[in-house]
């Protein structure tokens, strides 16, 4: 089936700019895609002003995030096809959940209420945020180091480095409290809708080096849509860390979710129209 304009929408996780999608947005582009960013509370579209007053996103928790993203995706003409990172990537479940979307990419996407794994390093990995509880109303940074840890530890220090200082922004810490005490709370903003059998496909990806979101949390998730009859996917890069998205082996992400856009997506679609 020929594509005429599909929708995608990116959406980005902590410390990352909505900026940083822009290679991703040029290649989907360049591919009959209508692609863009979607824009967190209070960020500003200028990456420096971003940095130079993280006050405009502290405070900001996973409610506000999921409704401001609607809000973007009331504009648009038809149903996306919605990509996460990080915490965008439990967006974007969280979206497709509530049946916002045709379709959702969850690329290492931070855990959902259920999964009950917390890897060493993920707890490493979020220390510069709970290593202070006022955090929880703050915008908090990260330095080169930690940003390392986090993101880049499956690269050479040079690019992380490189990385850090062209994409890495404050970010609320409200988010990572909220997906802590997920599994404590009745009624959890971190919660999905994994049972619904109605929704667009689904596909995770899994950086087999990730330190912030471990393979171990991303399979657990995986888990969480056994009782849904809609179609959920697993992809693993084993050799790639958090940074997958922005790093020199971006493309090889892209064109992956591309594929399964094609064959899954697309396929579900003509499916339905030659039911009609």
């Amino acid at each position: 089936m020929e594509n005429t304009k599909r929708s995608v929408v990116f959406i980005h996780g902590l410390w990352l700019a909505a900026s940083s999608w822009q290679p991703w947005i040029d290649y989907f582009t360049a591919r009959g895609y209508d692609a863009r960013a979607l824009l967190w509370p209070g960020e500003p579209t200028d990456i420096n002003q971003a940095r130079s007053n993280p006050d405009a996103m502290a405070g900001v928790g996973i409610e506000e995030v999921a409704d401001f993203c609607i809000q973007q995706l009331a504009a648009l003409e038809d149903e996306p096809i919605i990509i996460g990172h990080s915490f965008g990537g439990m967006i974007a479940e969280k979206l497709l959940g509530e049946n916002h979307g045709s379709a959702a990419i969850a690329i290492d996407a931070a855990q959902i209420k259920g999964v009950l794994p917390l890897p060493l390093s993920s707890l490493k990995s979020t220390l510069p945020v709970f290593k202070n509880p006022a955090n929880k109303h703050r915008a908090v940074s990260l330095d080169a180091r930690e940003f390392r840890y986090s993101f880049g530890n499956a690269l050479d220090e040079d690019e992380s480095n490189t990385l850090w200082e062209k994409w890495n922004i404050p970010s609320p810490g409200q988010p990572l409290f909220e997906a802590a005490g997920a599994n404590f709370a009745k009624n959890s903003p971190d919660e999905v809708d994994t049972s619904n059998d109605s929704r667009g496909p689904l596909l995770l990806v899994m950086g087999g080096k990730d330190h912030t979101v471990p393979e171990a949390i991303t399979k657990s998730t995986l888990k969480q849509y056994r009782h849904s009859s809609a179609e959920t996917d697993l992809i693993e890069f084993a050799d790639r860390g958090h940074s997958l998205t922005i790093d020199h082996g971006w493309e090889e992400i892209a064109a992956a979710c591309i594929d399964w856009i094609d064959k899954t997506v697309f396929h579900t679609v003509v499916e339905a129209e030659q039911t009609l």
